[in-house]
């Protein structure tokens, strides 16, 4: 990681939020809703329910460092670090070649039953806005993005005002590229290889806090 801890947590943050946000579920919703509603609202909507998550999952993340003697702390993240890593890893050899089209099913379900009961001639900005809100905000609680955030907000040195900014920076940049081009990129993302690097970048995390606790 870099020395300096602000750039760090920024980087770690904006790699590890991009690669957990690339083919997830949210990711589907916000390309679905854009293939039917005007892509800004859609943007507008679903990035405020990934910063209204972002913010509850910082908030858990460092109340849970807080709790802990600061030398208990980089333990406290090595072992989060390492356990979600060997999860990602674990879960991506057991995941089956269609996992990205199982995810984008799921999305659709999701969609389809939120405007089943939906005038859509009535679908204005404002609509729009609220529905990529509540879908997204919905399908983003307990994902596994929201434990990664969770789990860098514990890494002893990571601020709060530079993982907010790693972290929206990786939503605005994902939930860009599912409204404007959503249906090209879902077809070449491998849901196994993201898996494999996300929990290979979070056993890189962990190694990093066990070697601050040694020290």
């Amino acid at each position: 990681m870099a020395s300096d801890p602000a750039i760090a947590a920024f980087g770690s943050s904006f790699t590890a939020i991009t690669l957990a946000e690339l083919g997830d579920k949210t990711f589907f919703v916000a390309f679905l809703l854009a293939a039917r509603h005007r892509a800004r609202w859609v943007f507008i909507g679903a990035f405020a329910a990934l910063a209204a998550v972002t913010l509850i999952s910082l908030a858990l993340g460092l109340g849970l460092r807080s709790l802990l003697p600061p030398e208990l702390v980089p333990w406290l993240a090595a072992v989060l670090f390492g356990g979600f890593g060997l999860k990602l890893l674990i879960d991506a050899q057991a995941m089956g070649d269609q996992a990205a089209e199982q995810e984008a099913q799921e999305a659709e379900d999701l969609v389809n039953a939120a405007e089943a009961s939906q005038d859509q001639s009535r679908a204005g900005g404002w609509l729009v806005v609220r529905e990529a809100f509540l879908l997204v905000f919905m399908a983003e609680l307990g994902d596994r993005t929201q434990f990664a955030t969770v789990f860098l907000a514990t890494a002893p040195g990571f601020t709060f005002n530079a993982l907010l900014a790693g972290t929206l920076a990786g939503h605005a940049l994902v939930t860009g590229l599912a409204v404007g081009a959503g249906k090209w990129i879902g077809q070449l993302l491998s849901e196994r290889l993201l898996y494999r690097l996300s929990g290979g970048l979070f056993l890189a995390f962990a190694a990093v806090a066990l070697r601050q606790a040694l020290s």
